[in-house]
């Protein structure tokens, strides 16, 4: 039995790999697994735009994109795609291997978040923000689980943070936590929203990942997809 670890920010959350609901579609099943990994990948853009309407603080690395949004004039949503991008030039002197799921997250998480942003009205009364922020946050435990079950590799930053972790012997959460308070710093002085949000997030989604990776575990494929990157750590951490 194969077991995968997946680390979300303070959490080690434990998944059994072959516990996955008879109608789960497995790794062998390449048309279940991307519609999977991309209806993944747009919740979470889409669940990250809730955090920015409600305006109560966001995740990590969206704060230092709102930050950027606020300096330059463009999307938090392109920001997003431009900062992915940039990351993910830096997997090659760490010598990490993208998956399709690396590079489509760069793209979708980004355009997602831009869709959902205009179509979402501006909400203003706090009674509405708070249900909005607890929707944001829950729809994005739900998009982890989606997104990391696929198994497609790894988001951009967090195999950022796994190769720093390789490359320098360091703690995945040691790492994980320098950069993401780099971050977060970055952001707020550059104008990101930095709240209870923030830390709402930071407790729940270990909690809300560990649940919903396993409702959507994936059985482990039995040959190697081309699609899946080669070498890809049974460790992976939550979609960045």
């Amino acid at each position: 039995m194969r077991q995968a670890t997946v680390t979300t920010g303070e959490h080690h959350v434990s998944t059994h790999s072959d516990s996955a609901p008879a109608g789960a579609p497995g790794p062998g099943r390449l048309p279940g697994r991307l519609v999977q990994l991309y209806a993944g990948l747009a919740l979470y853009g889409a669940s990250s735009a809730l955090l920015v309407e409600a305006g109560l603080g966001l995740e990590p690395w969206n704060v230092l994109h709102q930050g950027l949004a606020e300096l330059t004039g463009l999307t938090i949503g392109v920001v997003s795609i431009v900062v992915g991008a940039a990351v993910l030039l830096l997997w090659i002197p760490l010598r990490q291997r993208p998956g399709l799921g690396t590079v489509s997250n760069v793209f979708v998480v980004g355009l997602a978040m831009d869709g959902t942003l205009a179509l979402v009205p501006d909400v203003r009364s706090l009674a509405l923000r708070i249900p909005l922020l607890v929707a944001g946050v829950v729809l994005n435990g739900v998009a982890t689980g989606l997104y990391i079950s696929a198994r497609f590799g790894p988001g951009p930053r967090d195999g950022l943070m796994t190769g720093l972790n390789r490359r320098t012997g360091r703690s995945v959460r040691l790492v994980r936590t320098v950069l993401e308070v780099a971050v977060v710093a970055t952001g707020f002085a550059l104008g990101g929203t930095v709240g209870v949000g923030t830390v709402l997030y930071a407790v729940a989604i270990g909690p809300l990942a560990q649940l919903f990776l396993r409702v959507f575990a994936a059985r482990p494929a039995p040959v190697v997809s081309a699609v899946v990157a080669p070498g890809q750590p049974e460790r992976a951490i939550l979609p960045g």
